[in-house]
């Protein structure tokens, strides 16, 4: 397909048909698998271009999956399928760099809807190619790199793209609303506490150089 192909692995079958008809239905070519073992393995063989991953999958759990791909460098985009909203900090946690979640049930248009945000900021911005710094830390939108003090720090697309906003407008407060509209690229009917977590995510690849600041009851900045 023109758009590239997605692996989905869910393991049960009628939601991950649903999600087959949609994402086809979009462009996208599409490989399923029904457990985490064979995802993994499609994963690090087929080269999608994004990965849309259910948690409780039999063999390997779908944080698993992003836990080894990531420790192999391997940086595609994956939305993860959860039952349990209360999953959210783990499924986008630290050590494991999911970019997006949806909690069952959900609708498979706004699936798509992720994906295909997901993968125009994994294809870089479109607004200028000058170099953003602020302290230590120095953006490249052109060569999708940040350093701090010169040292290489690797981000997920959506990390990087939401450093990138912050740092467009330094000391411009955004609300989370406003963050998940404009990097997101969808409402905030489904709650913003994602965009919490990757700003958490931020921080802790960053290090000590308080950059993203949190303006109580707002939202947050770039200090410049």
């Amino acid at each position: 397909m023109d758009k590239g192909l997605v692996l989905v692995v869910e393991d049960e079958r009628p939601i991950a048909d649903l999600v087959r008809l949609y994402l086809t239905r979009d462009g996208y070519g599409v490989h399923v698998e029904h457990d985490g073992v064979a995802g993994l393995a499609a994963a690090r063989t087929m080269r999608p271009v994004a990965c849309v991953l259910d948690i409780a999958l039999p063999g390997l759990e779908g944080t698993e999956i992003c836990r080894q791909l990531r420790a192999d460098d391997d940086w595609t985009p994956i939305v993860f399928l959860t039952a349990r909203d209360d999953e959210v900090d783990r499924i986008l946690g630290l050590e494991l760099g999911g970019d997006d979640y949806l909690t069952k049930p959900f609708s498979p248009r706004e699936l798509v809807a992720r994906v295909r945000a997901l993968l125009r900021r994994a294809a870089g911005p479109g607004d200028g190619e000058r170099v953003r710094t602020a302290g230590a830390v120095s953006l490249d939108p052109a060569r999708r790199t940040v350093t701090v003090a010169g040292r290489p720090v690797t981000l997920t697309p959506t990390e990087f793209d939401l450093l990138g906003h912050l740092l467009r407008r330094p000391g411009r407060v955004f609300t989370r609303e406003e963050l998940l509209a404009q990097v997101w690229g969808y409402p905030a009917h489904g709650g913003t506490r994602t965009v919490d977590v990757h700003i958490a995510q931020l921080r802790a690849k960053l290090g000590a150089t308080e950059v993203i600041r949190t303006v109580r009851g707002v939202g947050y900045t770039a200090d410049a």
